[in-house]
């Protein structure tokens, strides 16, 4: 049978648009993967013919990699908001509002697809191998078929290549804020009700397969952004029983269930929200605690966060908190947070606020997102966490143990998780934090479905910049799908990826020498790579995985 419809397969850096020419993608064939790695590309369709035509179309795979192959399709989303004005740089795919790629979503029609006339349409093609599986050369072949049918209209073929190595863990501590809150409102469900529980586990499951391993843990509700005044639904772990005017007794019967999913799927570190307000640190957090039988809030917007009732409170519970950390054994890998973002107009309200949790929580850091440098050679913050676009004066002081930061603010040329953003400039941070030695990192969106400062909740689906709040991706990675499960972003695989670029320099690192491998690197990128200037072709990742390998002595 003729065909009418192209057919390509593409990297996983690609981003498809509906309008895009497949003869100007370049083609993939091969790829190389190791032991603990998925292999992912992409496959794009475009039914070549009148605009209105709609044809559908079943998907089949074959040859030995069959059993381990998914296929999602690459759903566009509306993107009204794509950049901001004065922020935007010449390394964008696209700057006008319109339908940008960046779902991934099961297939429907029993694996099938629909295909109008002249538009390119992509699927997601993820292999995940068992661990023993024989290295060597494999293949994966996508056949696409008229529906109901069995003869093949087009197919494609891709060789994948496993190496006989395992990359090692990740190094990189790696939070991206993680809201209870957000997962029950979309799902309209009671916090910490059982299914609740179970929506929770999925989407950590999803956080930690794509290279998360620190998760922001609601001993009480996050403050963060939430309008003054306003409070956004109680998540809170932490059982609070007020027994006497400022005396106070806990339960930590959540906060350990909370510890033990986590541990359990594969979460390493913790965090704990930010004891005072964002933006100043002028109030305390929302906490509710039972009251003579009751359910009532004692401390939030109304409560100084300096004064006599909060400070009492916090004599109390954080010496509880900390021996309960310690008892489980996850108190050297928690992290604390005084509040979020402040300037130097702070300083002296922050300083205060951190001098009143420090003598409890001893030798164990305190981290918050902190850009201007003057504030930090201050002493008031031992580990700060700058933005990328403001690092370097960190970088110039070689600050011990330094972290980093990204948002929708952070300005042109640096890495970011733009859906307007090629995949590559997504990626890119993971070599980036490698060479300047980054302990960790952290972003304010895994599943944000609300609009700035919390006013409302939001369909994610719809609205992907929070009511014109940031510029669409950088407030979530996962959206909320059907049946409790996140479905992934191809921001979010980048960042897997990104992720996975690390772990092969540590690898790298460990066999050849820090020295040799940086060198290797720096001769990949052309000479030079900072945080604001660095590759932009995706060819650069797997020229650097080939040189890598080869140095190794892996092919």
């Amino acid at each position: 049978m003729s065909t009418t419809v192209s057919m390509r397969t593409v990297s996983s850096l690609e981003k498809c648009f509906w309008d895009d020419d497949l003869q100007q993608k370049n083609e993939l064939t091969s790829l190389r993967i190791f032991r603990n790695q998925p292999a992912c590309f992409q496959v794009v369709f475009k039914n070549i013919r009148t605009k209105l035509y709609r044809e559908r179309f079943s998907l089949s795979v074959s040859g030995d990699l069959a059993p381990y192959a998914t296929m999602r399709s690459v759903v566009s989303v509306p993107v009204h908001f794509p950049c901001r004005e004065g922020l935007c740089d010449d390394n964008y795919i696209r700057r006008e509002p319109g339908l940008y790629p960046d779902l991934l979503r099961p297939l429907h029609y029993q694996n099938g697809i629909t295909l109008i006339g002249d538009q390119a349409q992509a699927v997601w093609v993820e292999i995940n191998l068992p661990r023993n599986y024989k290295a060597g050369e494999h293949s994966l072949t996508v056949t696409l078929l008229p529906f109901g049918c069995t003869e093949a209209l087009n197919s494609r073929t891709v060789k994948v290549t496993l190496m006989d190595e395992l990359l090692p863990p990740q190094r990189l501590v790696h939070t991206e804020w993680f809201y209870t809150d957000c997962i029950a409102n979309h799902y309209h469900t009671r916090p910490f009700s059982a299914r609740h529980w179970r929506l929770i586990e999925a989407f950590l499951k999803t956080a930690v397969k794509n290279g998360v391993n620190m998760i922001l843990t609601p001993v009480f509700t996050p403050e963060l952004d939430t309008y003054v005044g306003g409070e956004r639904l109680t998540t809170q772990l932490l059982d609070i029983t007020v027994t006497a005017p400022n005396q106070y007794s806990f339960s930590f019967d959540k906060l350990e269930r909370w510890i033990d999913l986590c541990l359990s799927l594969g979460v390493t570190h913790f965090e704990i929200p930010h004891f005072f307000t964002q933006w100043g640190a002028n109030h305390a957090p929302k906490i509710v605690a039972t009251v003579n039988g009751k359910t009532k809030k004692i401390f939030g917007w109304e409560t100084d966060a300096c004064g006599e009732e909060y400070t009492a409170f916090l004599s109390q519970m954080l010496p509880a908190l900390v021996a309960f950390l310690e008892k489980k054994g996850v108190a050297p890998n928690t992290y604390f947070h005084v509040s979020d973002e402040p300037n130097l107009k702070s300083l002296e309200r922050y300083t205060q606020c951190k001098n009143l949790i420090k003598p409890f929580l001893k030798d164990y850091p305190i981290i918050d997102a902190l850009s201007d440098f003057d504030f930090y050679a201050s002493g008031a913050l031992e580990k700060p966490v700058p933005g990328i676009r403001s690092i370097q004066p960190f970088l110039d002081h070689q600050v011990d143990g330094l972290w980093a930061y990204y948002c929708g603010d952070s300005g042109p040329n640096v890495s970011g998780r733009m859906m307007a953003m090629p995949s590559a400039r997504t990626r890119i941070l993971g070599v980036q934090l490698w060479l300047f030695r980054i302990e960790g990192f952290l972003h304010w969106g895994y599943n944000f479905y609300n609009n700035q400062y919390s006013y409302d909740v939001l369909n994610p689906f719809l609205n992907t910049d929070g009511e014109f709040f940031v510029p669409s991706g950088d407030a979530f990675l996962v959206y909320p799908g059907d049946n409790g499960t996140p479905w992934e972003s191809i921001r979010l695989n980048s960042l897997r990826e990104g992720m996975e670029d690390m772990r092969l320099l540590d690898l790298a690192s460990d066999q050849l020498g820090r020295e040799r491998v940086e060198k290797i690197l720096l001769e990949t990128a052309g000479g030079e790579l900072t945080f604001t200037s660095y590759p932009t072709d995706p060819v650069f990742f797997q020229q650097l995985q080939e040189r890598l390998c080869s140095e190794m002595g892996l092919i």
